[in-house]
């Protein structure tokens, strides 16, 4: 069957299977590999998208189920130039890339959690983040920039 959607702000279309899940689409088809799967089950969320504003596991979702829909990438969080937008740029400033596999999923629930809550407290990242796996060192670091990007105050990196 053909699909269409918008992803990233730019149309996209092909053909898929009735099981092809969108994750297989937009890495496969569409060549945006920043969505990672991590566990083909939901519960890493690596493969965390936005389809029509709401945060989305592109491993458990049908690629014809997103047909229609406007959906967002991690490749869709920088700016027109190419510029980090501040969540990321958090991210690389409290050093919450760690090894990088589960960053594009953490930044895509960052970013609906601050559409959501602007300035959420430290419990309410980790409750909101429990969706999301981090498999290096925890989640200390990601926490930080999370409040980072939120304008607030945060201690600054050390060595742990």
């Amino acid at each position: 069957m053909k699909i269409s959607m918008k992803v990233n702000g730019r149309e996209a279309s092909g053909e898929v299977e009735g099981r092809t899940l969108l994750v297989t689409f937009l890495r496969e088809t569409l060549g945006l590999t920043g969505t990672h799967v991590g566990c083909d089950t939901s519960q890493c969320g690596a493969c965390s998208v936005h389809v029509d504003g709401q945060l989305a596991k592109a491993c458990t979702m049908f690629a014809a189920e997103a047909d229609g829909a406007e959906v967002k990438t991690i490749e869709g969080m920088a700016g027109a130039d190419g510029a980090l937008n501040p969540l990321q740029q958090a991210f690389q400033d409290h050093h919450g890339l760690q090894c990088g596999f589960c960053t594009p999923g953490m930044i895509m629930a960052a970013d609906s959690l601050l559409a959501e809550n602007p300035k959420p407290t430290e419990g309410e990242v980790r409750d909101y983040l429990e969706g999301n796996i981090c498999r290096c060192t925890g989640y200390h670091n990601i926490v930080k920039a999370i409040l980072a990007a939120s304008g607030q105050d945060v201690p600054p990196v050390s060595v742990e």
